[in-house]
């Protein structure tokens, strides 16, 4: 289950990345280490347009975590858009942490070996799920489509044309499941309720705002990025 946690997960690496960057004397240096010890002034710290700059002028390996480098990247983006709260900034960058990584693009919709990909399958899934299995999916279902329609639009619009879903289907999917999850109890008890209402009422804008990133920012289309699911 993706939670909104990477600031949570930030590593002693990441804290002196975002020193390095941002101090300009010893003393600064030692100001900035109080500070990011403060959940607040922690985060006014990461809003930084320095730090955004930094990470995009890193060349090979990062010297940072994967989720400083995605809520700094996402946190960019989004500040330009209605969707400003940090914790759907936090959860956004879980996202993409975590469907970064093939595997995990995977449907939670059984244990078999072979779990499903289609959306169409997850949905009838839900049939025989259980209420637990059941929250699960549909979050699925929602991080699933804002993703593929957030990062690989333009694969989405492609196939489109020979049949396939298009964007739209997915941002209706996406935010009628988000919708669902939201009035979860599980969602009220990792403080998801707000983040999940917020993305079933502004999923196109985060779609858009992932555009953005994708096309701009990001490099998920490169010999090292996942490959694509299959999509239906």
């Amino acid at each position: 289950m993706i939670k909104a946690n990477c600031r949570e997960r930030f590593t002693a690496a990441d804290f002196d990345f975002v020193v390095q960057t941002l101090a300009r004397t010893e003393r600064d240096s030692v100001n900035l280490v109080d500070l990011l010890t403060d959940a607040e002034a922690r985060d006014s710290i990461l809003d930084s347009p320095r730090l955004v700059e930094s990470v995009l002028a890193q060349d090979g390996t990062l010297r940072i975590s994967p989720q400083l480098y995605f809520y700094v990247l996402i946190r960019h983006v989004l500040k330009s858009t209605g969707l400003s709260d940090r914790r759907v900034s936090d959860y956004l960058a879980s996202l993409l942490e975590t469907f970064s990584q093939t595997a995990r693009l995977r449907s939670p919709a059984d244990g078999n070996a072979n779990p499903v990909q289609y959306v169409s399958d997850m949905l009838i899934a839900l049939r025989n799920a259980s209420p637990a299995q059941t929250f699960l999916i549909r979050a699925h279902v929602g991080n699933y489509a804002l993703f593929i329609t957030g990062i690989f639009h333009e694969t989405v619009e492609r196939r489109s044309r020979r049949g396939a879903p298009d964007l739209g289907y997915y941002e209706d999917v996406g935010s009628a499941n988000f919708k669902a999850v939201s009035s979860h109890e599980v969602a009220h008890s990792c403080a998801l309720d707000g983040v999940f209402s917020t993305l079933a009422d502004g999923f196109h804008e985060a779609r858009l705002a992932l555009n953005r990133l994708s096309d701009s920012l990001l490099h998920l289309h490169t010999a090292h990025a996942p490959a694509l699911p299959l999509i239906a």
